[in-house]
């Protein structure tokens, strides 16, 4: 007979599997306008998505190893290397999946969470205390160095993603850019907040993740105690998020007008009881068809990278689907 034994995960591999999940889970729900289980876009699908989630997977255990490295003293805080880190799960999922830029705003934003987890203390079971997470969160997002800023442009220009438009200051299409960077000495997180404005993956480093901590989170969480199932709870979490805050992935390739129509959109879905009424029901799906009609320029790729966010935090907070 097989002894059952105990198996205990190390916290790097932890954090690792949590963050994975997350993005499990977030391409499993049946978001309108984005990639699921049943529609994709031209050349994209939930193929692509499931790659790239599994070619993550070791890079945030690096991210999360450095983390608990500067907790034991072994490394500074500037050491941890989030440029280096995401373009090179950049470059890897890129090489496991032929549908093109699948989850580079989702990885920048986990990279940081994954470093600052390791750095949190955590109970037997490897809770994590949401508080001290984003405290740690902000310090290493505010450690950055230019290394980190090179690394992120060369991971941008390796994930080729569409809209990026025209930055007003070191843009990333300018070959000056990474010269001006070294020179100036220019950390990533002062690159982010130059992107700020016009892009929510970057405001969210530079804010401490507001979106995804004080309004993204709190909705996940109360849809799934009001719904008690997960896809609806992502769902109308979406749908909240893109209500209040206009998609700037859709904003960059068809302006702010049309992205706060869409958020217009979204907030009439919610207010007729999304998944819950026969007529929400209805307006969902005539949602989502709208955000298909044009491909993928009405995709609100934003909203889901903060959606994944606000997975992670819930599973690294213990939850389990």
């Amino acid at each position: 007979m097989l002894e059952l034994r105990s198996f205990k995960l190390d916290k790097a591999e932890h954090v690792s599997r949590c963050l994975e999940l997350a993005v499990l889970l977030e391409v499993g729900a049946d978001k309108p306008g984005n990639v699921n289980f049943v529609v994709g876009f031209e050349g994209t699908n939930h193929a692509h998505f499931l790659a790239s989630a599994v070619a993550a997977a070791r890079h945030f255990r690096l991210a999360a190893e450095r983390g608990i490295a500067f907790s034991r003293g072994e490394i500074e805080l500037s050491d941890v290397g989030l440029g280096s880190i995401i373009r090179d799960c950049v470059a890897d999922i890129n090489a496991w999946q032929s549908g093109g830029n699948t989850l580079l705003g989702t990885v920048i934003l986990f990279v940081p969470l994954a470093a600052a987890a390791g750095m949190t203390l955590t109970d037997e079971r490897l809770v994590f205390e949401l508080s001290e997470l984003r405290k740690n969160l902000k310090l290493v997002v505010e450690a950055t160095t230019p290394e980190d800023a090179v690394a992120v442009y060369e991971a941008i220009k390796i994930a080729s993603p569409s809209g990026l438009g025209k930055a007003p200051d070191l843009d990333v299409n300018n070959p000056d850019s990474i010269n001006r960077i070294a020179k100036e000495k220019v950390s990533l997180y002062k690159v982010f907040q130059i992107a700020a404005s016009y892009d929510t993956v970057c405001a969210e480093w530079v804010n401490n993740y507001p979106v995804t901590f004080d309004f993204a989170y709190p909705n996940l969480i109360e849809e799934i105690k009001k719904n008690g199932n997960l896809n609806t709870a992502i769902i109308h979490t979406f749908l909240k998020v893109l209500a209040k805050h206009p998609d700037t992935f859709i904003a960059r390739k068809v302006g702010i007008g049309k992205a706060r129509e869409v958020s217009f959109m979204a907030e009439e879905v919610i207010k007729l009881g999304g998944l819950n009424t026969s007529i929400g029901k209805e307006k969902l799906r005539e949602f989502d068809a709208v955000l298909r009609k044009s491909d993928s320029l009405l995709n609100p790729g934003t909203t889901a990278d903060i959606i994944a966010a606000a997975l992670a935090l819930n599973i690294l907070n213990g939850f389990r689907p």
